[in-house]
């Protein structure tokens, strides 16, 4: 897909469309972002980006509403979530500019011998992030803050159905005070995109995305030698062994699977229960899978509203046919309508099975039965994923095993839906690497210069 356009998912309407940028275009983007690194970037004081940066986040807040309501249509996210991307990616544009110090500080070594040493932290200079369409608020938030934190700049190229969300993040970079260059949204084609990570003003990249993608960007990263960052899909396990509310655990889970429509890459989405606790659990969570509400992304009461495209509601479908094919039963949920598809709950699910190692990107829970903590971090590290992963257990010494056991990047125990500015996000195995989000995220593109003096 090439042809950047606003295309609402609830009714099919084409709402807009968006040339992709010239070769003429891409160059001056180019220039103008290695111009603004040369003269600003490497030279602005962090007390002035983090000044600039609060203006955009205080941005965020005062446009809140239009800034929803573009990706409602854009990618038909309900209405109350949307408010809440808008608000989480106002929080992490703060943060880094709460915390320029410690992200530009000098870090002193211990020296074994006579002299002083540091580690200084410089910026390395003009960053491409290719991001997508899930959060087009948060997903470039926690790319592009703790970068411009640190005095990198940025070509964002943004998912073909977000050019409004795009556009109006980057008007709100140039309204805060920040210089031609700094931010630049550019429509960019997948070859364009090739080109530009080659460009030897381009630094590293950042891509959030499918494990294709992912390959294909590092594939040619590689190539030029470009640092490259990467957070790719999960399986994430939600494993339940013992409780003390079962009907909270359930909630909890309804609610770390129905987020975002269920399009989002750290939901749960293998449920992994113990043997005495399954029967109950699934008769609980397909009652309220089948409950939430499928709708007008723009009503309140919305808890479902359409997958991101028909062609996302297409494949989930095809997915859920697949597996039932091979020996899966749909206990609830199952027949998509257009772009909407229903809370979805499958059991049964085998190792033999396409679904077992598959990334379920919509509405669809998984449900398994185990025998105890030994099978469940089994099924849980059974996947090539390994992005987030959440416990629940009564038994603080259990939950301290499972996390060391479990291959993954997060672990969560007894709370979902839990991200923040300060915490680290990113995965290990296929869900790729390096981290966003918290202190780690401005250690991405950085060069850590040893600076040693004599004594």
């Amino acid at each position: 897909m090439t042809e950047y356009a606003v295309t609402n998912p609830a009714t099919g309407e084409v709402l807009a469309t968006y040339p992709t940028a010239t070769d003429a275009e891409v160059e001056a983007a180019l220039a103008a972002a290695d111009g603004a690194f040369r003269s600003f970037g490497r030279t602005s004081a962090p007390a002035e980006r983090a000044a600039l940066l609060k203006r955009v986040a205080e941005l965020h807040r005062e446009r809140r509403d239009e800034l929803a309501a573009i990706i409602v249509r854009e990618m038909g996210k309900p209405l109350a979530a949307a408010e809440g991307e808008v608000d989480f990616a106002a929080d992490i544009t703060e943060y880094y500019a709460d915390n320029i110090d410690k992200i530009t500080g000098d870090t002193p070594i211990e020296l074994l011998g006579e002299g002083s040493a540091v580690i200084r932290r410089a910026p390395l200079g003009v960053l491409l992030g290719i991001m997508p369409w899930n959060f087009p608020y948060y997903q470039v938030a926690r790319f592009a803050a703790p970068n411009i934190a640190v005095g990198n700049t940025i070509l964002l190229k943004h998912a073909p159905q977000c050019p409004e969300s795009a556009a109006a993040i980057a008007q709100m970079y140039l309204d805060a005070g920040f210089p031609e260059g700094a931010y630049v949204d550019v429509r960019l084609t997948n070859e364009q995109s090739a080109t530009v990570i080659a460009d030897p003003r381009v630094q590293g990249v950042s891509v959030t995305g499918s494990e294709r993608a992912g390959a294909a960007v590092a594939e040619i990263a590689g190539r030029n030698l470009k640092k490259v960052a990467l957070e790719l899909g999960g399986s994430d396990p939600f494993i339940l062994l013992s409780t003390d509310d079962l009907d909270g655990a359930v909630q909890m889970a309804v609610e770390a699977r129905l987020d975002n429509n269920g399009q989002s890459c750290n939901a749960a989405k293998r449920f992994i229960v113990a043997e005495d606790l399954y029967d109950p659990f699934v008769e609980k969570f397909t009652e309220a899978m089948a409950d939430a509400k499928v709708g007008d992304p723009f009503a309140e009461d919305t808890v479902l509203g359409p997958l991101s495209s028909l062609a996302a509601a297409e494949r989930l479908a095809e997915q859920v046919d697949r597996a039932v094919a091979q020996g899966a039963t749909v206990v609830t949920g199952g027949v998509r309508d257009g772009a909407y598809y229903p809370g979805t709950v499958i059991t049964g699910v085998t190792p033999e099975m396409d679904a077992y190692r598959e990334e379920f990107f919509g509405p669809v829970g998984m449900v398994f039965k185990v025998s105890g903590e030994k099978e469940a971090v089994e099924v849980a590290n059974g996947t090539s994923f390994g992005l987030g992963s959440y416990v629940f257990t009564t038994d603080p010494a259990q939950a301290e095993r499972i996390a060391d056991k479990i291959d993954a990047g997060m672990v969560y125990v007894n709370i979902v839906l839990a991200d923040s500015p300060e915490l680290p996000f990113g995965g290990v195995k296929r869900s790729g690497t390096g981290r966003e989000m918290g202190l780690l995220a401005a250690d991405e593109f950085v060069n850590k210069k040893l600076i040693r003096v004599a004594g």
